[in-house]
Parts: C-alpha cells; sequence; structure tokens
C-alpha cells in the first residue's frame, strides 16, 4: 500500500573492491540469488524481481546510488519534475541497471545518488535454499539530516514515521512499512542496507552461519523501538553493514502523526539499554560522481 510518488524500495547498489567476496556474503551468509552477471557487475535478489542489490566491480569500497520504484509513468514526469525544479544534477536519463523499465538517475543532497525507475523486471525465485523475502530498507547518516529528511518529503513524497530527538534521526516511509529509510545524523555514510525475514528463527541461522564462516553478528538481536522490529546485523565485505529483520510495523493510515522518541527512550532497543560504541563507526561513504557507472 502506498499514497505517494514512490510506491516501494527498488535496491541499493554498491561499489566493491573484492566482487566475489561480496557475492559470497548475500549469497552464502544472507541468502540471496544471483540472478545475473553482466561483466563487472552482479544482480542479487531475495524477492521475484531481478536485483534488489547490485555490486559494481571497482578499485573502491563505496555506495553507488539507491533505487527507488516510482508508483506508475504519471508519478514518475512528476518526480522528474520536481527534480528539475531543484536543480539536482541528473546522472543519466535512462536506467543505469540491467532489468530496468524507463528512469532516471540524479545526484540528490550530499552526493548521494538516487536512482528513480518505473519498475525491475519480474523473475522466479530458485525453489529450496534460505534466505529473506525482500529488500526492505536503508539507514544512512547524512551531515544535515533534517535537510535530508525535508528533501525526502518535499521532491521524492516520503512520509515521516518517526523522529528521534532535537534533529537527530527520522524513520520515513514510501508505504506501509515503518519505514524505508531511516536517517541518523552522521558523518555522510551509507550505514545498511536492510532485509526481511518471515521469523526470528533465521535471526539465529544468521548468526550459526556466520559462526561457521569464521564471521559474528556486531549486534543482535535486538528489538527496536521506533519500527518495532526484531534485527540482527553483520558487516559484509565492501564495509557496508547488512540487517535481517522480522516483525516490522506496519502503518495503514497516511495521516497517523509521527511518534517522537526522546533522545534516552531506548528507540534503538525495547530489551536493554545496550548499544556497541562501534556500531555506528561502521559505513561507506558515496561513490564520487566522476565513478559512476
Amino acid at each position: 500500500m502506498s499514497w505517494g510518488l514512490i510506491s516501494e524500495m527498488g535496491h541499493v547498489s554498491i561499489q566493491t573492491r573484492n566482487l566475489e567476496a561480496s557475492v559470497f556474503d548475500a549469497t552464502q551468509l544472507l541468502g540471496l540469488r544471483e540472478t545475473a552477471r553482466n561483466g563487472g557487475t552482479a544482480y542479487l535478489a531475495a524477492g521475484r524481481v531481478h536485483h534488489e542489490l547490485v555490486y559494481v566491480e571497482s578499485d573502491l569500497d563505496a555506495l553507488d546510488g539507491f533505487g527507488l520504484i516510482a508508483r506508475d509513468g504519471d508519478a514518475l514526469l512528476e518526480l522528474r519534475r520536481r527534480v528539475d525544479d531543484e536543480g539536482f544534477t541528473i546522472v543519466s536519463d535512462r536506467p543505469r541497471f540491467d532489468a530496468t523499465e524507463d528512469g532516471f538517475s540524479f545526484i540528490g543532497p550530499e552526493g548521494f545518488v538516487f536512482d528513480i525507475a518505473l519498475g525491475v523486471q519480474h523473475d522466479r525465485p530458485a525453489a529450496g535454499g534460505f534466505g529473506p523475502d525482500r529488500y526492505g530498507h536503508i539507514n544512512f547518516h547524512p551531515r544535515d539530516v533534517g535537510g535530508m529528511m525535508r528533501f525526502l518529503r518535499r521532491v521524492l513524497d516520503f512520509r515521516l514515521s518517526d523522529t528521534i530527538g532535537d534533529d537527530f534521526a527520522y524513520f520515513m516511509r514510501c508505504n506501509s512499512d515503518h519505514h524505508g529509510i531511516a536517517l541518523i545524523r552522521g558523518e555522510g555514510t551509507l550505514h545498511h542496507h536492510a532485509w526481511q525475514t518471515q521469523s526470528v528463527a533465521d535471526l539465529a541461522k544468521l548468526g550459526d552461519r556466520l559462526h561457521l564462516a569464521g564471521r559474528e553478528l556486531i549486534w543482535g538481536p535486538v528489538r527496536h523501538g521506533a519500527g518495532h522490529n526484531i534485527a540482527a546485523y553483520f558487516v559484509e565485505a565492501s564495509g557496508a553493514v547488512v540487517e535481517l529483520y522480522t516483525d516490522l510495523e506496519q502503518i495503514y493510515d497516511d495521516n497517523r502523526p509521527p511518534i517522537e522518541w526522546g533522545p534516552d527512550d531506548n528507540w534503538w532497543n525495547m530489551w536493554s539499554a545496550y548499544r556497541p560504541l562501534e556500531f555506528r563507526q561502521y559505513g561507506i561513504a558515496p561513490v564520487p560522481t566522476a565513478r559512476l557507472k
């Protein structure tokens, strides 16, 4: 269910210095399937689409872009009009990645690239195996968190679900999911991309797979206050964090006012006040625009 111009989260694309290690983490630890390989670009998905995660072979580890799906053709045209009116730089007048319908890409605030598409081709998932149901959301750390929040509302038509403290963090939605984008004031990096699964038991199985690979969870399972989801996190080969979550709050009233959390209200974990001090130090910066695919 969506009310705005963006109907769903599309993909996240990451440039990586070790393409095979990134694909290993996505397929053997998280449980995605690789749907296609085009030169140094690997496409992966959990749901019935061609891609929800894209890795681009590179000589640096960096965020390549955020993909969003427009509600329909009229919404795509309106989004393009808004982007042009704001004076943002257009990277491409057509989709940058394979199996994508009509769309465009632009450089938003603080150098974050947004790929707006009308849709992604459907794909049949492999039978059996393990893995999440779909790509769910991103969490990134702009320097001007309030400015980014206002951009997402004004230009991309996101709704505000929760606020944290005094201009510290915002959770924003484009459909009934409590958040598709979470913003926390930081140093201008992508912190994590997040994937929905059906059961908290899948989070324990993720921990087991990490252990067998000589890796570890960096936090979780925890029960977040903002969004109410149960989540666990690990660091992938690129340096970005991956979240596997379940039981995210659904919002079916588009007029629901934002929930306001104080800075000490345990919005990060309803089960404990503990937070790893190093948790927010992970992440990757946006790629220099001259290095985009």
